[in-house]
């Protein structure tokens, strides 16, 4: 049995800033006891002669060739643009913003 406890839930919440009412709490408490407990399972079997695995089956990237196509003009690109300024696209600060 994993050490998930609803204090932690809790605090979890405050980290990752969601705000969790009791009902939430407790559920999440066993979801996140479970998926402790299982990946403690897996820990258990895990052995050195067993390959690390990110999927069962092998993968292999798909290339195509990059072809030069047309791009837009800088006025095409700013014409749609809520604000622009110099050129460039124009956004609101956020730096400095109250955590």
């Amino acid at each position: 049995m994993s050490e998930i406890t609803p204090d932690l839930v809790r605090h979890l919440g405050v980290l990752a800033r969601i705000q969790l009412n009791d009902d939430e709490v407790t559920l999440l408490t066993g979801q996140l006891d479970a998926i402790v407990d299982n990946i403690a399972k897996v820990s258990q079997v895990a052995t050195p002669d067993i390959a690390a695995t990110s999927h069962p089956i092998p993968l292999a990237n798909v290339f195509r060739p990059d072809e030069v196509g047309e791009t837009l003009t800088h006025e095409q690109v700013l014409q749609n643009a809520p604000d622009a300024a110099d050129g460039r696209f124009r956004v609101t600060a956020i730096l400095g913003e109250e955590q």
